[in-house]
């Protein structure tokens, strides 16, 4: 039986990734794919494909754009498609969603908690649905620490931002789905560039390190930011989507959240130092305490020299270790794997010094 995809979230880094990797993994079962696509965005977007299907040897009718908003019910979609939809759709991937970590908490409920629950209602509509699969986060543990498993969610944590709890909060909508539709949920720890090119799209997380590290370049003394004791879960976004084409279509996947998470994280500390030495060269001396950094963060000007946000902070001190023994376990026949960290940064560093000036793949520090 042949597949048809609907996936949101695109033009998206991860999404985008997404389909090509989907295509790469399972071209023959395809029999057509849909992308949700902002109304704004849908014109660069049907560009994008038509560029997309031409490198790539593909038929244009393969691949179909669609205008909609997962904000709204129904998603947005002509009625007519939508009924479509209903009566063909096989597999659907929500990826959409606000990651920043400084999100207002009202734009984070409207997109990923309302959204989400839009998606739910939309995918119980879809006849021929063989598996839903959800893109969350391995930080929907919040505060929690000590060792955290991919069975585990509701465990009265609190949370260090909106993105975090939002993203909580559509978690526990969709696990609620898993006895009424085929679901796999996946939680990613944060992603960086491809492992082997370095290519990304924007610089935030562990790429705000690199961007601090270049504004304290031309200093005598490049400090450490606190002990950082705490284990730093960073993941390449090819690790990511390679195991998600995966454990997509795999029966083992049905049923179950998975961490796809770094099963042998470096310390923050250790990041940081390795970081430093690869970009710049040099080995950190001395420490700024973290609450002394948070204060300085404060201030706009200064997030804007630094090109650091201020909640990126809490991820030096929280102790926490993801357990992905599922993921591991069920990744074992596929040939996939995460690379050492350590192993990526070389690559990532090398994309990132050819972009650094690149404006639209920096946050804007408000």
């Amino acid at each position: 039986m042949t597949h048809t995809y609907f996936i949101t979230g695109f033009p998206g880094f991860l999404a985008r990734r997404l389909l090509n990797q989907l295509i790469t993994d399972h071209k023959s079962m395809i029999d057509h794919i849909y992308l949700l696509v902002l109304p704004h965005l849908e014109k660069s977007a049907t560009h994008d494909i038509h560029q997309f299907c031409k490198q790539n040897h593909l038929d244009e009718k393969m691949v179909t754009v669609v205008p909609g908003d997962i904000t709204k019910q129904g998603l947005g979609i002509d009625t007519q498609l939508s009924d479509h939809l209903a009566q063909s759709v096989t597999h659907v991937f929500h990826l959409a969603a606000i990651y920043d970590l400084a999100v207002p908490e009202s734009v984070a409920w409207e997109v990923n908690v309302k959204g989400t629950s839009h998606m739910n209602d939309w995918i119980q509509q879809l006849s021929k649905l063989k598996r839903y699969i959800y893109f969350s986060t391995a930080y929907v543990a919040g505060k929690r620490e000590g060792r955290i498993y991919e069975h585990e969610l509701d465990c009265g944590q609190s949370f260090k931002n909106h993105y975090e709890q939002t993203k909580y909060e559509a978690e526990k909508m969709v696990d609620l789905l898993k006895g009424v539709v085929p679901t796999t949920i996946i939680r990613p720890g944060i992603v960086k560039g491809d492992a082997e090119t370095g290519q990304t799209i924007k610089f935030d997380g562990l790429y705000f390190m690199l961007n601090f590290l270049d504004s304290m370049r031309h200093l005598p003394i490049i400090p450490y930011l606190g002990d950082g004791e705490a284990e730093g879960n960073f993941v390449p976004a090819d690790y990511v989507i390679k195991a998600t084409s995966y454990l997509a279509i795999a029966s083992v996947g049905e049923g179950k959240t998975y961490h796809l998470t770094d099963p042998n994280p470096y310390r923050m500390h250790d990041i940081y130092r390795m970081l430093c030495a690869f970009y710049l060269g040099r080995t950190p001396r001395g420490k700024i305490p973290l609450p002394l950094a948070k204060v300085g963060l404060s201030a706009r000007f200064i997030r804007k020299w630094l090109k650091t946000e201020q909640e990126a902070l809490d991820y030096f001190s929280f102790q926490a270790s993801f357990d992905s023994s599922e993921a591991v376990k069920d990744l074992a026949d596929s040939g996939v794997s995460c690379p050492d960290l350590k192993e990526t940064l070389q690559p990532m560093i090398d994309f990132y010094r050819c972009y650094k000036d690149d404006y639209t793949k920096h946050i804007d520090m408000t």
